[in-house]
């Protein structure tokens, strides 16, 4: 099964899916990494917040897979948005991953309040220069915190990582990532558990195609050329996941999802005023 790629604005491509692994740990951990590695994502998103990215380099090197067909993404937590820790924490992640280099590294929530993500990014840019990641973006950032990264060091992420489904269809946001060229992910791509998947116009959609309903959201973000990061702990689901570039949404059909929208965050976190540590 061929995963399309999307060539970034540094000139390196990104799958146009990948695997989400927030919560997977330990042994159990690697061994549903290497198992979504074996159904062929070629994209691991991880973060230093969850503690497990020791587990995902161990899955890349159990996996058989060459290590430069695997991409690997780790996110920088608040506490270390001060230049120097982020710099640390940086070459900490590359440390626990066991490789030699991250592929994506982004910026996991602005901060605004804290005022401190021009300062991080710039981290970020000299990590880039050092080679200790490939590419860098955010994650959760607004139009006005991505204009003002651009305007202060010269450089436009790569990426942003944020909330988006069919009840937040972030269309504004992403009209802006276009116009930019940033490519788009998203998280929490089919809802979590939060009964999207039973809308009636999806599910009648699903049907229609032979198709569950969670492959319809997928590939309404692939039709809108956003990267999605589904996770599951079922090797079941794991490989219906990925099983979406053998179909089409027809434009009414994409329509008919993104009228869903609400901009309804499921976790209530707007990037405006969300505090992580």
């Amino acid at each position: 099964m061929g995963i399309p790629q999307y060539t970034l604005n540094d000139g390196t491509t990104l799958p146009a899916i990948g695997f989400g692994t927030y919560p997977l740990r330990g042994q159990a951990g690697v061994a549903a990494m290497a198992d979504a590695i074996a159904a062929g994502y070629r994209l691991l998103d991880s973060a230093f917040n969850y503690d497990n990215e020791g587990a995902v380099g161990a899955a890349v090197r159990a996996s058989g897979v060459p290590r430069d067909e695997i991409q690997v993404t780790s996110k920088l937590p608040g506490r270390y948005h001060r230049h120097d820790a982020a710099v640390r924490a940086v070459e900490e992640s590359v440390l626990r991953t066991g490789l030699d280099h991250i592929d994506l590294y982004l910026i996991h929530w602005p901060l605004p309040r804290r005022d401190r993500y021009v300062e991080a990014w710039q981290a970020l840019v000299e990590c880039r220069e050092r080679g200790l990641v490939r590419s860098i973006g955010v994650s959760n950032f607004l139009p006005e915190h991505l204009d003002r990264i651009e305007r202060e060091t010269g450089v436009v992420p790569a990426v942003n990582q944020v909330e988006l489904h069919p009840w937040l269809t972030q269309d504004e946001l992403q009209a802006y990532h276009d116009a930019h060229g940033i490519r788009t992910e998203a998280w929490a791509p089919v809802g979590e558990d939060s009964g999207l998947r039973d809308e009636p116009v999806i599910s009648q959609i699903a049907a229609a195609h032979g198709v569950t309903p969670t492959q319809v959201i997928l590939r309404w973000d692939v039709e809108r050329g956003i990267v999605p990061l589904p996770k599951s702990f079922s090797p079941v689901h794991r490989r219906e996941n990925i099983d979406v570039f053998g179909f089409a949404l027809a434009a009414d059909e994409v329509a008919a999802i993104s009228a869903l929208g609400r901009a309804h965050r499921l976790f209530g976190a707007d990037p405006a005023t969300h505090e992580e540590l």
